[in-house]
């Protein structure tokens, strides 16, 4: 499965083909590439999420949902599909993305959760250290987002979600107060170049790449390291502590 710019239209034509200001075209461009690198090269389906309201006019990011249930309202401000769109399938081209993308314009770029791949969901300060010590260590890892509300995302084989119950018993984590958590089948996360909530873009840690998006690691490999370090976390409750 590859990535094609090519064909009927070009990365140019996306940019000359939609109106408005210079920035929202360019914000629009950026997000047809995102959704066709997704869909087109490492074949995971994208569906357009609501987005999130433009800031006050004091810069002030409004932390809600353009679904109109902003706020406490809205159970996941941004992180939920557009009732109206449909999902853009893994494989759809560059031009494909185009013309789909062309009436969802704004739409928070939402990937599935337990198909192609599950998440491990902790705390962002956990999250960078225990991806820190996982390198040191040479544990196969995934693809790893960082989102504006402090939450790091661990992509790993799909199927975790089920399993984590068992997973976390087998280690002697399953009664630990663990800031930790696994979406299940039916759930979304944001991806970049997503506004999430208002707050601010959805970053990765580490980018998927061929391998690791067709195959991320089984979740067993990588729960020791996150189950250690968010215990240790929440024990010192000190998320900024560079020892742990």
């Amino acid at each position: 499965m590859g990535f094609t710019i090519g064909g009927s239209r070009g990365i140019r034509d996306i940019r000359s083909a939609r109106p408005g200001s210079r920035r929202r075209g360019r914000a629009a461009e950026r997000a047809v590439t995102a959704v066709a690198e997704y869909t087109g090269l490492w074949g995971w389906a994208v569906m357009p999420g609501a987005g999130t309201p433009p800031a006050a006019p004091s810069g002030t990011p409004s932390g809600g949902c353009s679904c109109g249930d902003g706020g406490a309202k809205c159970p996941a401000p941004g992180v939920h599909p557009l009732p109206f769109a449909a999902e853009i399938p893994a494989g759809a081209t560059l031009d494909e993305v185009g013309e789909a993308w062309s009436g969802v314009a704004g739409a928070a770029v939402l990937l599935p959760v337990g198909r192609s791949f599950d998440v491990l969901d902790v705390a962002a300060g956990a999250g960078r250290r225990a991806l820190v010590r996982m390198e040191r260590m040479g544990l196969p890892l995934g693809p790893v987002t960082a989102t504006p509300d402090g939450r790091c995302q661990f992509f790993v084989a799909p199927g975790a979600a089920s399993a984590l119950p068992e997973l976390l018993y087998r280690m002697g984590w399953d009664d630990a107060d663990l800031d930790l958590h696994c979406p299940g089948p039916g759930e979304y996360i944001a991806a970049p170049p997503s506004e999430f909530a208002g707050l601010g873009p959805v970053d990765w840690l580490r980018p998927p790449s061929l391998d690791t998006a067709a195959a991320p690691p089984e979740a067993r490999l990588l729960l020791g390291t996150l189950a250690y370090i968010c215990h240790r976390s929440a024990a010192r409750g000190c998320a900024g502590d560079p020892a742990l």
